[in-house]
């Protein structure tokens, strides 16, 4: 009866899949920033709707050789879209070896703070077990894991000293050696890759209203977000990746960390201004009732401001079709 007719024939090839845009996102995620409550949201939020959430089980090797990029870019490109891949990996440029430019998300908090975090979830990890701690640092000598963190500091072990306190800017800087060596070369090409492949780089301060915008610029990935982080079951969980036994360095100790991480600051203060100008953008105000204090070193930048932003003649739609055509 139907002869060697096919389905094809009568109704055509089967539709394509449409893709959000955009489709391919990376959250290349710096280490105890938050992260780990985001990604907790980010398997939620890939059941809800039905993005492809890739993730990686690596979680100590940021730098890579030439052919690890390749290699990892592939993989990553290869993904089913739309995706949304997540591990702790320095930034890299995929168009450098011929693919297609994802958009970048990220946060940030603190320089201080998060080694602080660091250095404390080491040595004792966090509300999950206490026995967390001797999974990640199984050779850690008792010396070593109950060291005084005014002695670390003050004595300049090598853990409290450059180079292991310039850690946020490799994220943005790169691949590149020089992004390991602080100095205004990293810093400059970090602050020129937030610019022109990061969406948003949020401060893990202000979680809420990076949700916020997260749910606004990728509706596809983040829709809901803010109710399911409300939720109180969510905090429960996300309680148990508090760091345990953290203790706050004399006041000594803290000056002389500001001024080893002063490239440091001057990023998180950069970006902690770009997030403030998107935020007043798009209506959003800072719900911090006292800002923290800055290092004695610290210059003001211009684009600090309590003053409105005149955007009357930029429509937001516009802005973010901008934004992913970088």
């Amino acid at each position: 009866f139907v002869g060697n007719s096919t389905y094809l024939d009568d109704h055509g090839p089967p539709p394509l899949k449409v893709l959000p845009f955009p489709s391919q996102v990376i959250y290349n995620r710096v280490g105890k920033c938050g992260s780990r409550t985001v990604v907790l949201l980010l398997r939620i939020l890939s059941e809800k709707h039905g993005f492809n959430l890739v993730t990686s089980d690596i979680h100590n090797k940021t730098r890579l050789t030439q052919n690890e990029q390749m290699e990892l870019i592939k993989n990553i490109s290869t993904s089913e879209q739309p995706y949304l891949f997540t591990r702790h990996v320095h930034f890299l440029n995929f168009s450098r070896f011929g693919g297609d430019q994802p958009v970048y998300i990220n946060i940030i908090r603190d320089p201080v703070s998060r080694f602080l975090s660091n250095y404390f979830f080491r040595r004792f990890g966090d509300w999950r077990g206490e026995q967390n701690h001797m999974i990640r640092t199984p050779n850690m000598r008792q010396e070593e894991r109950y060291l005084d963190i005014n002695v670390c500091i003050l004595e300049n072990y090598p853990e409290c000293s450059n180079p292991k306190l310039f850690y946020i800017i490799p994220y943005f800087c790169g691949q590149h050696p020089r992004c390991r060596e602080p100095g205004e070369w990293a810093l400059e090409r970090a602050k020129l890759n937030v610019n022109e492949n990061f969406l948003l780089v949020g401060i893990l301060e202000e979680l809420e209203d990076v949700l916020l915008l997260l749910e606004r610029f990728l509706p596809h990935y983040f829709k809901g977000v803010l109710s399911i982080y409300k939720n109180p079951e969510h905090r429960k969980l996300g309680n148990m990746t508090v760091t345990v036994k953290k203790t706050v360095p004399s006041p000594e100790a803290i000056q002389i960390l500001y001024q080893r991480m002063r490239y440091e600051y001057e990023f998180y203060y950069y970006v902690k201004e770009q997030f403030h100008l998107l935020k007043r953008k798009f209506g959003l105000k800072s719900h911090n009732s006292k800002p923290s204090p800055k290092p004695e070193f610290f210059i003001p930048s211009p684009l600090e401001t309590e003053e409105p932003i005149n955007d009357e003649e930029e429509d937001d739609e516009k802005w973010l079709e901008d934004i992913y055509k970088r």
